[in-house]
């Protein structure tokens, strides 16, 4: 636990973070481990274009939208914090629950089934997961159109290429049917390969806008997110990590991949804790515990 002050003692710090300084080491690397939202400007431009898709009216054919980046690039934090701005309530008159946006997994392969099955898990819904996909695609309709269901949004939708070209499209279709049923908006996050899979559906290739997350270079915005992250790190002592040598080893260690380089802070805060230097350094950096995604895959092959 470090000796607390006052809130000036601490400048690289944001209020909220310099109170969990008066805290125990555990309660720090807790506090480190949770979920921590960074609004930098692309994923807040990718919020508005979500905003924008919740709120357009009912029709038959309505826009989709596909954020693509690469693994570990964010998507998932992106909707994620959308969800959380849009969370589900009760209704007025206590007859049930409202579900702006409904956030899924897609199934591993291309499986009408069990896309049904993940919507109806998430939904809270009895199913017996042996019933036909007719019977589940009827109640995932009835529900979600009861809980007024105003987007769906599925995550790792390139997984629908791990399986056959004539599943591929039955999986396509079936979220074609789903948005037109509906009458919602889906939006679908995953690889470049997931640009690939739409194409093959004309249909959906015409509705579905892609919006890109690319990796980050290293340059005066990626400093600026790694001053943000500072803020955040309830640490005694200023890493100044914004520092060019420091944004620099930062930024070649995560290549550019936003889950990396919160990865790579979240270790070496807690490496600053239990050493007791309570600062991130060059030094600490080349002591944590962490594979390059470069050097995954060269593990993997």
């Amino acid at each position: 636990m470090i000796e607390h002050t006052s809130n000036n003692s601490y400048p690289h710090l944001n209020k909220e973070v310099q109170r969990q300084l008066t805290k125990s080491d555990t309660a720090r690397i807790e506090y480190i481990l949770s979920s921590r939202w960074i609004g930098y400007s692309k994923a807040k431009d990718i919020l508005g274009k979500l905003e924008d898709l919740l709120l357009y009216p009912k029709k038959h054919r309505m826009p989709c939208m596909l954020l693509v980046g690469d693994s570990n690039s964010g998507k998932t934090m992106i909707a994620e914090r959308f969800i959380d701005l849009h969370p589900a309530y009760e209704r007025e008159d206590n007859e049930g629950i409202v579900i702006p946006a409904l956030f899924i997994q897609s199934p591993p392969t291309p499986s009408e089934s069990r896309l049904y099955s993940n919507i109806l898990s998430k939904l809270f819904a009895p199913f017996r997961p042996s019933d036909s996909a007719e019977k589940k695609y009827h109640q995932v309709k009835t529900i979600m159109a009861a809980c007024n269901v105003r987007m769906l949004i599925i995550d790792e939708i390139h997984s629908l290429l791990a399986g056959p070209l004539d599943k591929q499209r039955v999986f396509l279709s079936v979220i074609r049917n789903l948005s037109n049923e509906l009458k919602i908006p889906i939006v679908g996050l995953g690889t470049k390969d997931a640009l690939r899979a739409i194409k093959t559906d004309p249909q959906l290739d015409n509705r579905f806008k892609p919006s890109l997350l690319p990796r980050w270079e290293f340059d005066t915005d990626f400093r600026r997110l790694l001053a943000s992250f500072e803020l955040m790190l309830p640490l005694a002592k200023a890493s100044n990590l914004k520092r060019k040598v420091i944004a620099q080893k930062i930024h070649f260690m995560s290549e550019g991949l936003l889950g990396e380089v919160s990865d790579i802070l979240t270790q070496a805060a807690i490496l600053a804790i239990r050493n007791g230097t309570e600062t991130i350094t060059l030094e600490l950096l080349n002591e944590i515990d962490y594979e390059s995604p470069r050097e995954r895959k060269k593990g993997n092959a």
